[in-house]
């Protein structure tokens, strides 16, 4: 069972964060996209409206990867986790269905429509599609974040005498206290994410001496969209999803950071250090003094359980992951919030597009938003274990009898084969666009 346990979670694992490589991307851009031809409808200069386009070629590609990638997962509810959809499918089947029926029809119709139908609609029936496309990928992301939050903090639930959960109350869903602050985060990171992507693709751009209006555009919108949405990940919406793991799941959090005793008189903030689990101990940590508490709770002596104070069946399964995971993250949050306002402010003085070593950062940081992005699903996903649906039911509750480990190994294997092959293929069709750049009014 150990093994069919460890297998059916790799797999998981593994097509799940190849396929978020992709929506974190579109969700942003998506919303990139809608300022850039909102600029073109306020300037009438043509250099925003074929920047729209430019990036909606890259969205385009992303979002056919998007939905190659996504449709493995949908099987392996019915394959490897069918206890887990048999049991709780009345619930969480509500909101994945809405998210196909709805917000990907949504974004897919209208993806058809900005592509090709701009002489057709004209423009401002063109920047409409394009709104809708936003709406579709933000829709969508809150949808599959409605059935996330569910799984962290259950409501609106009754358990039936065959142990199957029905839903009671439809609007507990959309009302739960941890979905909003998680979709506001995620969503930031999202555009984090492209904001990234723009401003290093800008950097290429300037620094290649190539398509340099375009290079500038770039880089100053990536700017600007990557330091407010930097600020927003961490405060108000990180602290918001904090403040609710401490709440509604205490044992997460101290893991998280990595507390083992209570610490009386104010918790402090570890910036550093290695959880020894076995000696419940962190070893060579750097830390400051009652942050913690004052970030927490407002107050600097204010008490923060400690792992001590839990049975261990309660425990994360993995703590080390679950520290590192979330230290990475944050890690990288602060890193990202200091870049971007070091752009901001020299793009303020007028001199960002000649300050050569900031566009080499911007430039070498693009894979740095997705593994901070990565690593913040892997800190709830890791935080729940060893729950699916929190103090409801276990993972090892929820998997198939039928499904060997040889299966799912096997399958895992050829999903691991194919996913490199598909990013392989995404890497050198996303060059190959950015490479040839955007196309201006002259070239068509």
């Amino acid at each position: 069972m150990e093994d069919m346990l460890f297998y059916d979670r790799m797999q998981f694992a593994f097509t799940i964060t190849f396929h978020y490589i992709f929506p974190q991307l579109t969700m942003g851009l998506s919303l990139m996209i809608v300022y850039f031809k909102w600029k073109f409808l306020r300037s009438k200069l043509d250099k925003y409206n074929d920047a729209a386009k430019f990036w909606m070629k890259i969205f385009a590609l992303n979002f056919a990867m998007g939905v190659v990638t996504g449709i493995p997962m949908e099987f392996q509810f019915g394959t490897n986790w069918a206890k887990f959809s048999e049991l709780t499918g009345g619930i969480i089947g509500q909101t994945l269905a809405m998210e196909g029926m709805f917000s990907f029809f949504l974004e897919s119709s209208f993806l058809g429509l900005f592509l090709f139908g701009e002489k057709l609609l004209g423009h401002k029936l063109h920047f409409l599609t394009g709104f809708l496309v936003f709406l579709g990928s933000w829709a969508s992301g809150y949808l599959i974040i409605a059935t996330h939050s569910w799984m962290q903090y259950p409501v609106g639930y009754e358990i039936l005498e065959n142990g199957r959960y029905v839903l009671t109350n439809f609007g507990a869903l959309f009302s739960n206290p941890w979905l909003l602050p998680s979709f506001l985060h995620n969503q930031m990171g999202s555009v984090i994410t492209s904001s990234f992507v723009v401003a290093g693709v800008g950097a290429f751009y300037l620094l290649n001496n190539k398509h340099s209006e375009f290079g500038k555009l770039f880089v100053k919108t990536g700017v600007i969209f990557g330091l407010v949405s930097s600020v927003l990940v961490a405060f108000p919406t990180g602290d918001l999803v904090a403040k609710n793991v401490v709440k509604h799941q205490p044992v997460t959090f101290a893991a998280m950071e990595g507390i083992f005793e209570t610490e009386k008189g104010g918790s402090e903030i570890v910036l550093i250090g290695q959880p020894d689990v076995v000696n419940k101990k962190l070893d060579n940590k750097i830390a400051v003094p009652n942050i913690l508490s004052f970030l927490t709770y407002q107050s600097w002596d204010a008490e923060i359980k400690g792992l001590n104070e839990f049975d261990e069946s309660l425990y994360p399964t993995n703590i080390p992951g679950l520290y590192y995971a979330y230290h990475i993250m944050v890690g990288l949050g602060t890193i990202f919030i200091g870049l971007m306002l070091l752009a901001a402010v020299q793009l303020y003085r007028k001199k960002l597009y000649q300050t050569t070593w900031i566009l080499w950062t911007l430039m070498f940081m693009l894979p740095f938003p997705y593994i901070a992005n990565t690593t913040g699903w892997y800190t709830a996903e890791l935080g729940r274990q060893p729950w699916l649906v929190y103090n409801l039911l276990k993972t090892s509750e929820g998997i198939s009898p039928t499904v060997s480990s040889g299966n799912t190994l096997f399958t895992l294997l050829g999903f691991i084969g194919l996913y490199i092959l598909l990013g392989l293929l995404f890497l050198m069709l996303a060059g190959k666009i950015i490479n040839k750049g955007p196309e201006t009014a002259q070239q068509h």
